[in-house]
C-alpha cells in the first residue's frame, strides 16, 4: 500500500488534525458564504481606491478578491503586505485591515497609518488587538470564527472581504459565484480526500512529484495569481518544503533565462503550471512553449486546470487542489503540518 493511503499513519504524521480542517473545509465555505451575504456594513463616504492590509494567510483572501472582482470595483485594490499604507492613502482610502489572529504586528501598524489618514476602515479578526481596537475607535468589525491555524481559515477570510464589499455597495452581489464554489468544494474533496487511492488521486500525485524537490509554481498574472501564491504558501507552511512562484508572461522576461545554472540542481526543481480558461491567449502560446523548454531542464512538469464556470470557483478549485497536496507532501516529509515553529520563533525574538 502506497503510504499516502494508509489512513492509520496520519494520525501519527498529523495530530493536530490539518486533514481533518481540509476535509471540512467546504462546509467552512459554505457558513462563510452565508454569514457574508448577511453582512450589513455603514457607507460613509465616497471611496476612491482600496488597500487591504494583510500578510500571510489573512491576505491571500484580497488576492483572490482582487481576481474575482477586480474588473467590477470600478477603483483600484491594492493588497499591501508592510507595515505601511501606500502612499496615496488618505481619506478617500479603504482600508480593510485584515489579520486572523487581530494581533500580527504589521497590520496593526497600517490600521494606525490609516486611522492617521482619515482613511475608511473595516476591520477582519477573530478578536485580538485589532478587534479591541475597532471597537474603541468605532470602526466597523467584521468576526470571523477563532481556533484555527490562519492558512485554514481562507474560506472565513476571503468570504468576509467579498461581503464586506457588497455590503458598502462597491461589489454586487455574488451568491451564484459562492453557491458554485461550495458545490465545486464538495466534489472536489471526493476526488482529493485523503480515502482516494494515490492511483487515482491528482493531489497525491502531484505530492509524489514534489516529493524531495524544491516547487516552482507558475500561473498566469489575473485569475490564478492568488492560487499561485497560495500554492506555494501552503507547501512551505504545510510541507516545510522550499517553494517559489512567478506570473507568466513576466517570468518569460527574466526567470526562463535562469533556468540553465545551476544546471545540476535544476532536476531537482518539480514545476507546476496552474492553468485557467481565461488566459490571454498569447499567455496560452506562451505556456505550451515554456512548458516545453522547461521539461528538457526540470526534474518534472506538472499542469493542472481549473474546474468551474466563475472566477471564484475556478480559483478555489485550484486552490483547494494545492492545499490537498501540500498535506500530502507533509506526509512524504514525515512531518506535522500545523506547526509553523521557525515562525513562532521569529516573532517571540522580534518581540523582545
Amino acid at each position: 500500500m502506497p503510504i499516502l493511503d494508509d489512513l492509520n499513519r496520519w494520525e501519527r504524521i498529523d495530530p493536530s488534525g490539518m486533514r481533518i480542517l481540509l476535509t471540512d473545509f467546504p462546509a467552512q465555505m459554505r457558513e462563510a458564504a452565508e454569514a457574508a451575504a448577511s453582512l450589513s456594513l455603514p457607507v460613509a463616504r465616497r471611496i476612491e481606491n482600496i488597500v487591504l492590509a494583510g500578510l500571510g494567510g489573512s491576505a491571500i483572501g484580497g488576492d483572490v478578491i482582487r481576481s474575482v472582482a477586480g474588473d467590477r470595483l470600478g477603483v483600484p485594490f491594492v493588497v499591501s503586505r508592510d507595515y505601511c499604507l501606500p502612499g496615496f492613502a488618505g481619506s478617500a482610502t479603504l482600508v480593510i485591515a485584515s489579520s486572523y489572529s487581530g494581533n500580527t504586528e504589521e497590520t496593526l501598524s497600517a490600521y494606525r497609518e490609516a486611522r492617521r489618514a482619515g482613511a475608511a476602515i473595516v476591520c477582519v479578526t477573530s478578536g485580538g488587538k485589532l478587534a479591541e481596537m475597532a471597537g474603541n475607535d468605532q470602526f466597523p468589525l467584521v468576526s470571523i470564527p477563532a481556533g484555527l491555524p490562519p492558512r485554514a481559515a481562507l474560506g472565513y477570510s476571503t468570504m468576509a472581504l467579498l461581503g464586506s464589499l457588497c455590503a458598502l455597495g462597491l461589489v454586487a452581489p455574488m451568491r451564484p459565484a459562492m453557491e458554485e464554489t461550495v458545490q465545486l468544494l464538495y466534489r472536489l474533496e471526493k476526488k482529493y480526500g485523503l480515502p482516494v487511492p494515490e492511483s487515482v488521486n491528482p493531489a497525491k500525485q502531484v505530492a509524489r512529484l514534489l516529493h524531495g524537490k524544491i516547487g516552482a509554481i507558475y500561473a498566469a498574472s489575473g485569475v490564478l495569481e492568488g492560487a499561485a501564491i497560495r500554492w506555494r504558501g501552503q507547501l512551505e507552511e504545510n510541507a516545510k518544503n522550499l517553494a517559489l512562484h512567478h506570473l507568466l508572461p513576466e517570468m518569460n522576461h527574466n526567470e526562463l533565462v535562469g533556468w540553465d545554472f545551476p544546471a545540476s540542481l535544476l532536476r531537482q526543481v518539480a514545476v507546476v503550471l496552474l492553468r485557467d480558461a481565461e488566459e490571454h491567449p498569447q499567455v496560452r502560446r506562451r505556456f505550451d512553449l515554456t512548458r516545453e523548454i522547461l521539461e528538457q531542464k526540470a526534474g518534472t512538469v506538472y499542469e493542472t486546470w481549473s474546474e468551474g464556470e466563475s472566477r471564484l470557483a475556478r480559483i478555489f478549485s485550484v486552490i483547494y487542489m494545492g492545499d490537498f497536496a501540500s498535506l500530502y507532501l507533509a506526509g512524504l516529509n514525515e512531518v506535522d503540518p500545523t506547526p509553523v515553529t521557525v515562525i513562532e520563533s521569529l516573532k517571540r525574538r522580534l518581540a523582545q
